[in-house]
């Protein structure tokens, strides 16, 4: 199966100024109309914003952009005099960016971070957000068998997602997300990967009934297609009745193949589509796994589920076409970003911020 070209991929990541075309490209080969850049964060490099900001003045009116927070104050010991997060929010609005991406309570990034998502350094951030209705696409926890030694994967134990004693447990992190949810029920979020609650629909449909302003991305994880794969009809009752609340994502990454990009892509439409029995390809990025990992049977969904979750679910909260980038005000937060990533002990002859300032110059 193809997308439609008027899809609108909610899920994307963009590896370096270099990788735009390459992006744009697999955007026509996939046949996606827009592709939203997800950024995250980093210790030495800061943010990966940069390179989105170049995009989306390379590539006007192509790219939406959720751009990640700046955490170079915590990180520094308070040395880099970083914006507040609050403030960050009307920066990225101002310059043009069309949400925010959090990657706070993937395991890995709440141990190197550490500090809840509903502790004070936050609570301003939060309301912010809550006030401007400035969408967050949110990548939460990561899959149950990452916790487990005899079940992570070993791609995943190659990336250092096998989680031991010295994470936060699964359940907290999601009581930390439960209580800011609480406290800010105004939030417009997209929860990555459809919040890895596959293997348990009837808490996923608990949870979104009890916040009405949060949605899923069906980025993979593959597991979640295994997961729901194993009861198609409970599944397809699930996607028919929550239609308003799910989100096309791929995950493809500027560092995809054109074929790896069209499998990624491919394997979801191919499963929302048709009522198909399947594998992934072999020819598939190792992030999918080999191909006798599991079987995917199709849902068949209706015409007018399917254009909910391909475009109009997406644009409700960010917008029929991405935001115009300001190039002045771009370029000014390149350069704070560059001149924290000098300080934070960044490579200072591969400044990823630095060679967007150039760019966008």
């Amino acid at each position: 199966m193809t997308v439609a070209r008027s899809t609108i991929d909610c899920h994307v990541h963009l590896r370096d100024p270099d990788s735009i075309a390459h992006l744009d490209a697999l955007r026509q080969r996939v046949g996606l109309k827009y592709m939203n850049i997800v950024c995250t964060i980093s210790r030495e490099r800061v943010t990966a914003n940069p390179a989105a900001f170049v995009a989306k003045k390379d590539r006007p009116g192509l790219f939406y952009v959720f751009a990640s927070l700046d955490h170079a104050a915590h990180f520094s010991g308070g040395t880099v005099m970083a914006p507040p997060l609050w403030d960050q929010v009307d920066r990225l609005q101002a310059l043009g960016a069309d949400g925010i991406k959090m990657l706070e309570n993937k395991p890995t990034s709440r141990k190197f971070l550490d500090i809840p998502v509903d502790d004070d350094y936050f609570a301003p951030y939060f309301a912010r957000v809550e006030e401007t209705g400035f969408p967050i696409l949110w990548h939460v926890n990561d899959p149950e068998e990452f916790w487990d030694p005899a079940k992570t994967p070993a791609w995943a134990k190659k990336r250092g997602w096998g989680y031991d004693e010295t994470f936060v447990k699964k359940e907290q992190l999601y009581s930390e997300v439960e209580n800011v949810l609480i406290k800010h029920p105004g939030l417009q979020i997209i929860f990555a990967h459809f919040y890895f609650l596959s293997a348990d629909l009837p808490r996923a449909g608990a949870f979104l009934d009890r916040f009405p302003n949060v949605r899923f991305d069906l980025a993979p994880g593959i597991e979640f297609l295994y997961n729901m794969s194993r009861d198609v009809e409970a599944t397809r009752a699930f996607f028919v009745k929550y239609a308003d609340r799910i989100v096309f994502g791929t995950d493809i990454s500027s560092s995809n193949t054109p074929e790896e990009a069209e499998i990624r892509a491919g394997i979801i439409t191919r499963w929302l589509e048709t009522d198909e029995e399947y594998r992934v390809p072999e020819s598939a990025d190792f992030l999918l796994g080999p191909p006798e990992d599991g079987l995917m049977r199709g849902l068949s969904l209706p015409a007018d589920v399917l254009a909910k979750i391909y475009r109009t679910n997406f644009e409700k909260i960010a917008g029929p076409e991405p935001k115009p980038l300001v190039r002045e005000l771009a370029l000014e937060e390149c350069e704070r970003i560059a001149a924290e990533v000098g300080i934070l002990g960044g490579d200072p002859e591969d400044n990823h911020a630095r060679i967007a300032v150039a760019l966008l110059s």
